[in-house]
């Protein structure tokens, strides 16, 4: 079967052309007596291109009650459009349906809304917003490996299933072949694990950055791209219970240098987003978020403030803003607080650094002042924490007493431990959560919405 050419590239190209092949899903028919109107698009690009077919020919009646959704093969010529909104059109000399569409078909021609559209995941993708959507995520994605490809990092592809919990808070999707009705027990009766597949309780990561951080003591820059899940019983428009990250790792790298690399990071994926996917993100602009191009236009362009945690609590406080958790020194920061720095303190993007010790990871370099942790998180506008780092803890004696101090099992990271026995040296590095960029680079304000198929607590459909 010859495919044809893409719809973006016959744009681009243009004409007039003489036997365009296309293949894609009819949008919508519109008929007349003498001749009917097929918008065809094939996913390439937002644009649809229009047919023109004459009654005359033998597949007209088939093509018209084939329905919106179905799937064909044109071939004809491109020439200028003789009616408006678009420059070309391609007057079919041959249509073939090559799959139907059932008159239920759900992706009629009107606006849905986006709870609507959840429910129909594996069809959501044929609409204007979330083909939008996903050519961004694309553009986002194949961004991400050109920014440390070209600075010679080298792609860690970590382990999915661990027997380690990276974050040290306990919320990991539990992996076994043990019979769950009647597991085997200890003499103490607690569950067996020793009769487990790995002869150990293991779990879905959290996090790939442990088995970087030891392949960036062997290489220097690494990074990691791949899926990550929580068990957090967590229902808001920011978390999902498996999502994607990005995290890098760098030897003989300070909080300093983390802040800098990334910085460089955001403002690269946002300039080829908007360089790749101009249309789109204008679509997205006139139907998700007004104003969007300019955002992140500004991302791109301005420089991106820093302050220390205690400066960010002290200005929140100061601010006269009644928040719903109220801002003292030693609690996280809320998304309400993470909100009104970014787009009323600041206006912009910034680095909280130098977070307490009590609320952060054991694997972060404490400060000198044994208070705070050489820790950095990235907030931007709408969204609040987009990327999360620090400076590790390289020296083995501090990093022994923080395993120790929050109860962690000193013996599940004797591999993790041994890289500060031979040869350790400072490095940093820092994980972005990839749906959350894709929401800040399309505007759409829920996660659910910027992954196929979201799993988020009692859902996991398709």
């Amino acid at each position: 079967m010859r495919r044809g050419e893409k719809v973006k590239d016959i744009l681009k190209q243009g004409g007039p052309r003489s036997g365009v092949v296309l293949s894609g899903w009819v949008r919508s028919v519109r008929d007349s007596k003498q001749v009917a109107f097929v918008m065809v698009n094939d996913g390439s690009c937002l644009e649809s291109l229009q047919v023109v077919m004459d009654a005359a020919l033998p597949s007209h009646a088939d093509v018209v009650k084939a329905g919106t959704g179905a799937a064909v093969r044109v071939t004809g010529d491109l020439v200028p459009s003789q009616g408006g909104g678009q420059q070309w059109e391609l007057k079919a000399s041959c249509i073939e349906v090559v799959g139907s569409s059932d008159p239920s078909y759900p992706l009629q021609k009107k606006r849905h809304t986006f709870e609507f559209l959840r429910t129909i995941a594996h069809l959501r993708v044929r609409s204007n917003v979330f083909g939008a959507v996903f050519r961004v995520r694309n553009a986002a994605s194949h961004a991400i490996h050109r920014f440390f490809q070209e600075r010679g990092f080298l792609w860690v592809h970590t382990p999915i299933i661990t027997g380690s919990d990276c974050e040290g808070a306990g919320e990991m999707f539990q992996v076994t072949t043990l019979e769950l009705g009647n597991p085997p027990r200890t003499e103490e009766g607690k569950i067996d694990f020793a009769q487990d597949f790995f002869a150990r309780q293991t779990s879905l990561t959290v996090s790939g950055q442990l088995e970087a951080e030891t392949f960036a003591l062997a290489f220097g820059d690494v990074y990691t791209f791949g899926p990550t899940f929580r068990a957090e019983n967590s229902n808001t428009p920011r978390h999902a219970s498996e999502f994607w990250m990005i995290e890098p790792e760098m030897a003989f790298f300070d909080l300093q240098d983390n802040v800098a690399l990334a910085t460089d990071f955001i403002k690269y994926m946002t300039a080829f987003v908007l360089e790749q996917c101009g249309g789109d993100i204008d679509f997205l602009e006139q139907w998700v978020e007004k104003g969007l191009r300019a955002r992140l236009e500004q991302v791109v362009s301005s420089q991106f403030s820093v302050m220390t945690y205690t400066e960010a609590v002290e200005r929140l406080a100061a601010s006269g803003e009644k928040f719903e958790y109220p801002v003292k020194w030693g609690i996280d920061l809320q998304t309400e607080h993470e909100r009104h720095l970014t787009e009323v303190l600041v206006k912009g993007p910034v680095f909280v650094i130098d977070y307490p010790k009590d609320i952060k990871a054991f694997y972060m370099k404490v400060n000198d002042d044994g208070r705070t942790v050489a820790a950095m998180d990235l907030l931007v506008p709408r969204i609040g924490e987009i990327i999360g780092g620090s400076q590790r803890e390289h020296r083995l004696d501090v990093l022994l007493e923080r395993i120790r101090g929050l109860g962690l099992r000193e013996e599940d990271y004797w591999w993790y431990l041994d890289t500060r026995r031979f040869g350790t040296c400072p490095h940093a590095g820092f994980g972005l959560g990839f749906e959350r960029a894709v929401m800040y680079l399309t505007g759409m304000s829920n996660i659910r919405d910027v992954i196929p198929y979201p799993r988020v607590p009692g859902t996991a459909e398709f």
